[in-house]
């Protein structure tokens, strides 16, 4: 395709192609408004300068530094949301955001607290996602003597310490797995659940509503063991193969947190696709095409476009306002995917 020029530029905000050389060069200064439809107009189309458009737009705002570690870079819902971040800071208009996304590989205390400090290091507000461990709480609350908030994303930690947790409310998550697999079962049997760690305050919650359920509303059907699989594919492979091969009457299972893509392709390795009911988070490349082949029947997502929008309003709050009166939560409506609607 042709790429988009500064004529076309011009028609698409309704302006003069002077009015724009205005805005790129900063030669003679355009009302906001006129500066704000012209960088609009430039990210509508792609224009090749809407780097420099943004600048010239916003030079005047206040400019804040926003860190965010997140787990598992290897994993695709971390890669998605890091690129959500990158892109949600982009259409921040009140202020110029410099966003700062990095990972930790492995959900220790001592590797989360190193990533953390190095983070709060160089921003002004960080945003986590963590087990709750009593040493990362007491990371936090140094940070926060410090006047660095630190938000909790996905699943809870350091409650009465940290700023606001952003997510999904968990506990309804899992009850929703539950209701999903009662209700698509043929017949009542066994269950059961995968939890990354009981350190995962989102996770555990899960497991409880996933619980609570199956004992309030369904009974008859039989919720086995919890099994821990680290949030990893490998485990999860094996753990599913080995819950196959014991429980050979299962009905089906959730898996809480991470590591589906292993569970996946244990039911495709034993051909049970459509066989079980089986219900995991995130909709990814990987458990899409699980939905269109039976082997999945329903995805529960996390909402990244809403959360981010969500998470730079509160972290920017905190830096301007500082911290708030009392520690919150902020829950949003989770995602969810069959078959049908992918």
């Amino acid at each position: 395709m042709r790429r988009p020029t500064i004529s076309d530029l011009a028609k698409a905000s309704g302006v003069s192609v002077a009015t724009i050389d205005r805005v790129l060069n900063g030669r003679h200064r355009v009302r906001e408004e006129t500066a704000r439809r012209v960088y609009e107009a430039a990210q509508s189309i792609g224009y090749h300068a809407v780097g420099l458009l943004r600048q010239r737009v916003f030079e005047d705002l206040p400019q804040y530094r926003l860190g965010f570690v997140l787990q598992k870079p290897s994993q695709p819902f971390y890669q998605a949301f890091a690129k959500e971040i990158a892109a949600t800071a982009q259409t921040v208009t009140t202020a110029r955001i410099h966003a700062q996304v990095d990972f930790v590989a492995a959900s220790t205390p001592t590797a989360i607290i190193e990533k953390l400090k190095a983070m709060a290091a160089r921003t002004q507000a960080v945003a986590l996602v963590a087990p709750d461990y009593p040493a990362v709480t007491s990371a936090i609350e140094e940070l926060k003597e410090k006047g660095i908030p630190v938000f909790s994303l996905l699943s809870d930690f350091a409650t009465g310490v940290r700023e606001t947790y952003i997510g999904v409310d968990n506990r309804k998550v899992g009850r929703t797995a539950a209701w999903t697999i009662a209700k698509s079962a043929d017949r009542s049997g066994k269950v059961a659940c995968f939890v990354g760690s009981h350190r995962f305050h989102g996770h555990e919650l899960r497991e409880i509503g996933f619980r609570s359920y199956f004992r309030e509303n369904a009974p008859d059907f039989e919720v086995l063991d919890t099994l821990i699989n680290l949030d990893t594919a490998e485990i999860t492979h094996e753990a599913t193969l080995n819950l196959l091969q014991k429980h050979p009457d299962l009905i089906g299972f959730y898996v809480c947190g991470g590591g589906m893509e292993g569970a996946i392709s244990a039911i495709r390795e034993e051909g049970l696709a459509g066989k079980l009911v089986v219900v995991v988070n995130e909709l990814t490349p990987e458990s899409k095409a699980a939905l269109a082949d039976d082997v999945v029947t329903m995805v529960i997502g996390t909402p990244l476009p809403s959360l981010c929008n969500e998470l730079f309003g509160l972290m920017i709050g905190a830096v301007e306002r500082g911290e708030a009166a009392m520690p919150g939560q902020s829950f949003l409506p989770f995602d969810i995917f069959i078959s049908e609607n992918i």
